[in-house]
């Protein structure tokens, strides 16, 4: 991979969703704005109400309506969240204004979001996916805005001292699933995009196959836009059985593509029953796996990790009680996304901040100085309390930021996603030997 300038920025995965999404005014009382930044749109105007009549202003974005990764679900979460805690009377007696951006998988339109955050003096951004760290995070650096609960798709969010994630990013996820496939699997092909972004991925996934006493996985780059992948599909079968008498696994990590190769890939399957697939959620999730024939397709027996319980887990009823009063028949809001999940997670901690602060101002300095006093967030169970402090267990792997090494093991059953024996791992100790870059 000669002549490529080396960037810190893992892979954005994500199973597309029909989008549907409606561009309309909230109103007032909602006290929620929908702002469009992608390409040749413009700005829908603000509501009224801001930070100086005690209301709390926030931003939420990700991508929507893009060739790439897609996120609509996380700014209609937000803004489901902000309907719902205005109708308990807000936080604290704070009402709550959010902000939602469309950041377009683009530098430019992520940079235009930052300025508008700065713009509409924000107290934080929070819940969002971007993976133009490079891009958004100077302008809110330069305004003090706290970066709460990124989606954890680049490693700058686990180094800038305003960055807060709440899960451990897509380094925690492909260090699990090489702890886990490691005693499970023979032969290991890991394919990944041919691109900056896949260049991080394979020496993660290989550190998890090193604690578990594995070889490396053969890496296997692929296009990462391609219409078919027939031809990876049938060499990443052959190197999975290279090896007679051993179960091999293949592990597909191409974002919105994985679809499009598991395609490939059941075609070409015949005679290579044994074979295993592997993933991190993101890549696959429940409606994927029935698309691609439940119990009789590829995913069967699958080990999937992620970092939250699995979506039946109580633990996740207050998240589904809010969809059902405020955003019951929006089918961008998915209980199951792990983006919807990380932004109600992150929500939740918004609440924790607001709350510590209680009748006083809330800004953005007043924010910032809360998460970094000590603040212990309890999100219901679906992660451990958070809390941020200078310098993290994950420091000396130059991951400061990085506080939450949960990952949680899931596997298909009978076509179901379904939490595995001993679901929960910790990789705190793994993640730290980790080649980030």
């Amino acid at each position: 991979m000669t002549g490529r300038r080396r960037a810190r920025t893992f892979l954005p995965t994500a199973p597309t969703r029909p989008a549907g999404r409606k561009r309309t005014l909230l109103s007032a009382g909602a006290l929620a704005v929908c702002v469009s930044l992608a390409a040749g749109c413009g700005v829908v105007p603000a509501v009224t109400g801001g930070s100086g009549d005690g209301t709390v202003t926030v931003m939420t974005w990700a991508p929507d309506r893009t060739r790439a990764t897609n996120k609509p679900g996380m700014p209609a979460m937000a803004r489901a969240y902000a309907r719902w805690i205005n109708a308990q009377g807000g936080i604290a007696g704070h009402k709550l204004r959010v902000l939602t951006c469309n950041e377009g998988n683009d530098s430019v339109a992520a940079a235009k979001c930052a300025r508008l955050a700065v713009k509409e003096d924000v107290v934080a951004v929070v819940g969002s996916y971007s993976q133009y760290s490079d891009s958004f995070f100077p302008p809110l650096e330069g305004a003090g805005i706290p970066y709460l609960g990124g989606y954890g798709v680049t490693t700058a969010e686990f180094t800038r001292a305003l960055s807060y994630p709440v899960n451990g990013g897509q380094p925690s996820l492909l260090v699990g699933l090489g702890k886990a496939l490691a005693g499970d699997c023979g032969p290991v092909t890991f394919v990944r995009p041919d691109s900056i972004a896949g260049d991080e991925l394979p020496g993660l996934l290989d550190t998890g196959l090193k604690a578990g006493g594995h070889g490396p996985a053969r890496d296997q780059p692929a296009a990462e836009d391609a219409n078919e992948y027939s031809g990876q599909a049938d060499r990443a079968l052959k190197q999975a059985t290279a090896e007679p008498g051993r179960r091999g696994c293949v592990v597909p990590s191409l974002g919105e593509r994985t679809s499009i190769f598991m395609d490939s890939f059941r075609r070409d399957r015949e005679g290579y029953r044994t074979v295993r697939t592997a993933a991190v959620l993101g890549n696959v999730d429940q409606t994927v796996i029935d698309a691609s024939g439940g119990s009789a397709g590829p995913y069967e027996g699958a080990y999937i990790t992620g970092w939250y319980p699995v979506p039946d887990d109580p633990r996740w009823a207050p998240m589904k009680k809010v969809i059902n009063e405020q955003a019951f028949g929006d089918n961008r809001v998915d209980p199951a996304d792990a983006g919807v999940q990380t932004t109600w997670i992150a929500y939740t901690v918004l609440r924790a901040v607001v709350e510590r602060i209680g009748s006083g101002e809330v800004t953005a300095d007043s924010v910032r100085r809360t998460l970094n006093d000590g603040l212990k967030a309890d999100t219901g169970g679906l992660t451990p309390p958070l809390s941020w402090s200078a310098s993290g267990p994950f420091a000396a792997a130059g991951l400061a930021r990085l506080v939450n090494a949960g990952v949680t093991l899931q596997v298909v059953r009978q076509g179901r996603l379904v939490a595995a024996p001993r679901s929960a791992m910790d990789v705190t100790r793994t993640l730290q030997d980790a080649d980030v870059g």
